[in-house]
């Protein structure tokens, strides 16, 4: 299947599966008339191998590892990396906690995630754009080098310029003009 047939079929299970409309409070506080769960396509079977035959065509051969801050982060970073691997791609998946752990394995990393390693940092979905920003400030304090952010959805159009800043380079596999709406970033 061509990369727009998926796209195309991705679009469609998002708009069937994660998007809904109405009057909605997001988690920033504003007002919305959509809200998006984009893990209930991250998290299916059919739009997991979607989601993934697209991010593994953009991510860079180079690229070791791929993760970033749970919750959004989880099911795109691992279903991706299942699905390399079934094709002898080798992608270490990991997560980065909210708050360090002080039991255990301590810090905010749970994962194989190495100094040194060529990281993709990823999210479900993107409004402003905060948390996979901080998820590329821990991984360069682990060592690892993150060389692009990719999201499942872009739902508000600021995330971009800041992977940019950070010489990053940036993909959405989804973006909310896309799905047939503007973008909230900001």
């Amino acid at each position: 299947m061509s990369a727009p047939d998926t796209k195309q079929r991705l679009i469609d299970h998002l708009l069937a599966h994660s998007v809904r409309t109405g009057d909605f409070t997001l988690k920033s506080g504003r007002k919305s008339s959509w809200f998006i769960d984009s893990k209930q396509t991250a998290c299916r079977p059919e739009g997991l191998l979607l989601m993934a035959d697209l991010a593994l065509d953009v991510i860079p051969a180079d690229v070791t590892a791929i993760g970033g801050l749970t919750v959004g982060a989880d099911p795109v970073a691992y279903g991706i990396a299942a699905v390399a691997a079934t094709r002898g791609r080798d992608l270490k998946s990991f997560t980065i906690r909210k708050e360090a752990k002080d039991h255990g394995v301590a810090g905010r990393l749970a994962g194989p995630l190495e100094a040194g390693d060529r990281v993709v940092i990823t999210d479900d979905t993107v409004t402003r754009g905060l948390s996979p920003m901080e998820a590329v400030q821990v991984a360069r304090e682990l060592g690892a080098e993150p060389v692009m952010v990719l999201v499942l959805v872009d739902r508000g159009g600021t995330c971009r310029a800041m992977a940019e800043a950070e010489g990053l380079e940036f993909r959405a596999l989804v973006t909310a003009p896309e799905l047939g709406f503007d973008y909230e970033g900001a």
